[in-house]
């Protein structure tokens, strides 16, 4: 039984970190957000909310500098103040803004975003668990070896998940028509501020696959309904 301990040991602190997440995380969106009112960004979600035949879609700001988009394990879809501006300034189109909303879109419907909350706690958990064991035979560096299995396993689902949103934005964004141009062309002009910004990628980038990449799949799409139309 002893042998488990560390096992069960972190299984419970996984429970707890999870639970402790979730309430840190809607604590911190209620306090800093509000909905989004924007008639051009509210039209544009009106016509996915339409082909995804629900009364509206809701959009909130949250109040932070940094370019990101983000779905909150209770459904809610973000945009950042940072990403927002960048809209208002003229630097990211109506269109561009839809397509990080429907793929926001895309974590809630197929669980991404509550999954992974599960995923961090849950890595957490397993950090704790092999560190325990590494320690025991691999004085010094056990913990340094679970970090960097558990990074691993992070990236490795993170850019699943990308894709599986990726793809459900470009259905959504087509069946709306809105299209996809839109969707490509805001990952190009993240990629350039990125190189103009010396390799700090905007917060939405980061763990996500390459640009380049994310782009193919998307093409490869396309080309794949344009044959079945």
């Amino acid at each position: 039984m002893l042998r488990f301990t560390p096992i069960l040991l972190a299984v419970l602190y996984g429970y707890v970190m999870y639970r402790f997440s979730a309430h840190r995380t809607a604590r911190e969106l209620d306090a800093k957000s509000t909905e989004l009112v924007d008639a051009s960004l509210k039209a544009l979600c009106d016509q996915m909310a339409d082909a995804l035949d629900l009364p509206r879609i809701k959009v909130y700001i949250y109040e932070i500098d940094p370019v990101n988009g983000l779905a909150a394990p209770d459904g809610r879809i973000f945009i950042t103040r940072g990403f927002y501006n960048k809209y208002r300034s003229g630097d990211v189109t109506g269109e561009e803004m839809a397509s990080v909303i429907a793929h926001e879109l895309g974590h809630v419907a197929l669980g991404h975003s509550r999954r992974r909350m599960i995923d961090f706690s849950g890595q957490n958990a397993l950090r704790t668990a092999i560190a325990m064991v590494f320690s025991r035979y691999l004085p010094g560096i056990g913990t340094y070896l679970a970090n960097f299995l558990t990074t691993l396993l992070a990236a490795r689902l993170s850019r699943s998940d990308e894709y599986e949103a990726d793809a459900y934005a470009s259905a959504l964004l087509t069946k709306s028509g809105i299209g996809t141009a839109a969707q490509k062309s805001l990952f190009e002009k993240l990629n350039a501020l990125t190189k103009s910004q010396g390799g700090a990628a905007p917060a939405w980038l980061l763990s996500h696959p390459k640009t380049s990449e994310r782009i193919k799949a998307i093409e490869v799409m396309e080309k794949r309904w344009g044959k079945i139309e």
